[in-house]
């Protein structure tokens, strides 16, 4: 039973806010904090409505340290759910240290002046919050997250050696949008456009975006293209299962996605630099030089993930293709994995599936601190943790799996 302060107002957030409400004998406190306090306002006002709980809110800069450090002091919450954007993964951190809170995120740190993520810098942090007595949860979302709890649960009970994982991502729902992201449109873009990256025979090897790629087919869904990007699970996981020789990322887009994208690459609007433009005055005197990121601008202009929800149809399948050696020294193959309708995501949250697979996890991480479950000063990643008791609650939160044994991997 505990205090929960979650950072952020978001998709995710509103996701995962519904489900600590729908937990309330656990999370016994919860306040939501962004820079929008009218956001929070509006969705702390719609939970408590709902669900008779006693929701409280507040402004906050998730880039400033000292803003953090005095909402952390005021509220003194047992954990800080981090889900606001990447690139403020260090500053809520340092936060936490200084006020001696525990710590959990989604996504892995990423600079804002270039486009590049990876673990190095919150692992960086362990010797600190080991020292401190917290405990830092890192990726507790689908993928990294759920993912990598998967890989986990395999290892325990199937698995003596785990030798090829594939990431296998899927969304087949159809939001009626030209084009729209299912995320934050500049932590996405930034993203699917990198190089891709995956793990084999002790190495990475990078290739140029999306030019691996080939046809999976997802349960429930059938045929996709499928395409090889660089993932931060990746890195945790050969290193916690030494024994994996090649582990890789797949994730589907469709055709019209990649020609807008190709498109928005081509005429330098994904560019994430400063560029000056000459804009009116506001008070008719002449032009004004304004800097704007292009990125940030097409942001502006694209829909709202939020809003997508209403009529997103279809659903989602995110899984792990696993090939190794069984318990009774067979070669084995195994597939887990979770579809997710976005209509039911809506009825039940008021967003769509990919908000709902990545928030639900993350309330489940914050339930498993708060039961005592997953309590280890340090910094670490999720599969470092008991999958058991997480798996169990991922059939009772709404997002069950599913298992196929010794079936065709196509990979």
């Amino acid at each position: 039973m505990g205090k929960i302060l979650i950072i952020g107002c978001g998709g995710v957030a509103t996701v995962a806010a519904h489900k600590i409400c729908q937990n309330k004998d656990t999370f016994t406190d919860i306040r939501i904090a962004s820079r929008t306090k009218s956001k929070c306002d509006a969705l702390a006002e719609l939970l408590n409505k709902r669900y008779g709980t006693n929701v409280t809110t507040a402004a906050v800069d998730a880039d400033s340290v000292p803003q953090l450090v005095a909402l952390m002091n005021e509220y003194k919450p047992d954990m800080v759910l981090n889900l606001a954007l990447p690139y403020q993964d260090l500053t809520i951190m340092d936060a936490c240290l200084e006020t001696g809170c525990n710590y959990m995120d989604t996504a892995n740190y990423e600079p804002k002046d270039e486009a590049h993520f990876e673990y190095s810098w919150q692992w960086a942090y362990r010797e600190r919050f080991e020292k401190a007595g917290l405990t830092a949860i890192l990726g507790c979302g689908f993928d990294p997250g759920v993912t990598s709890i998967y890989t986990a649960y395999a290892a325990k009970h199937h698995f003596k050696e785990i030798q090829y994982l594939d990431i296998v991502d899927c969304n087949a729902g159809n939001h009626h949008k030209a084009f729209a992201t299912n995320f934050n449109p500049e932590i996405n873009i930034r993203e699917i456009t990198q190089k891709g990256l995956y793990y084999e025979n002790g190495k990475y090897i990078e290739t140029e975006p999306m030019e691996i790629h080939k046809t999976l087919n997802y349960p429930n869904i059938g045929p996709r293209e499928s395409y090889l990007l660089h993932h931060e699970e990746i890195e945790s996981l050969v290193i916690n299962y030494p024994t994996i020789r090649r582990a890789r990322f797949w994730m589907t887009f469709g055709e019209a996605y990649l020609k807008h994208l190709e498109v928005i690459q081509n005429i330098g609007i994904d560019r994430i630099d400063e560029i000056e433009y000459k804009a009116p005055a506001a008070d008719g005197s002449g032009d004004v030089v304004v800097k704007i990121v292009p990125l940030q601008f097409l942001k502006a202009v694209l829909p709202n993930p939020q809003d997508l929800g209403s009529n997103y149809e279809g659903e989602t399948s995110i899984g792990c293709r696993i090939r190794g050696i069984g318990n009774d020294g067979k070669e084995h193959t195994y597939y887990v994995y979770n579809n997710c309708s976005h209509q039911a995501a809506y009825e039940e949250t008021g967003m769509q599936g990919v908000s709902y697979t990545t928030g639900v996890p993350a309330m489940i991480g914050a339930l498993m601190f708060m039961k005592g479950l997953w309590v280890k000063p340090g910094v670490h990643n999720v599969e470092e943790f008991d999958p058991d008791p997480f798996m169990d609650e991922l059939n009772k939160q709404g997002l069950p799996w599913h298992e196929i044994h010794d079936g065709d991997l196509e990979l």
